[in-house]
């Protein structure tokens, strides 16, 4: 007997982990509390525990943030030139913002993306 594993839609799973909703029914949280993954989703029971974003979430979250900020910085440099402690006045916060509000939103959607691509455990669904 061969076992036929049931197709998941990756774009889905990841505008669910976007909105750090559940990768399958999107209506339950992934995380319960700032990124600390729920073990089992409170709304369709999906085992969430399964899942190993470990490093990536962090490492594309800087990826974004920097290529956003440096971009900034240097535009507002080449037209402006304001001083050193204008620029880190204008940047840091922009900077501490943009991580702390992308780095569970990137990790939902690794998540996402594992349970789609039946990663790390994530394999429950057979026919």
């Amino acid at each position: 007997m061969e076992i036929v594993s049931v197709p998941r839609s990756v774009w889905q799973a990841m505008k669910n982990g976007l909105r750090r909703r559940c990768p399958d029914c999107g209506k339950g949280q992934v995380f319960k509390s700032y990124i600390k993954v729920n073990h089992t989703c409170d709304a369709c029971g999906l085992e969430l525990h399964h899942q190993r974003a470990d490093d990536a979430p962090p490492y594309f979250t800087m990826l974004i943030v920097l290529h956003f900020v440096l971009s900034g910085m240097l535009t507002v440099e080449q037209v402006y030139s304001p001083a050193t402690w204008i620029q880190l006045t204008i940047w840091m916060p922009v900077s501490l913002v943009s991580a702390l509000w992308l780095l569970p939103r990137i990790k939902g959607a690794l998540i996402g993306i594992q349970w789609a691509r039946q990663m790390h455990g994530f394999g429950g669904d057979f026919t």
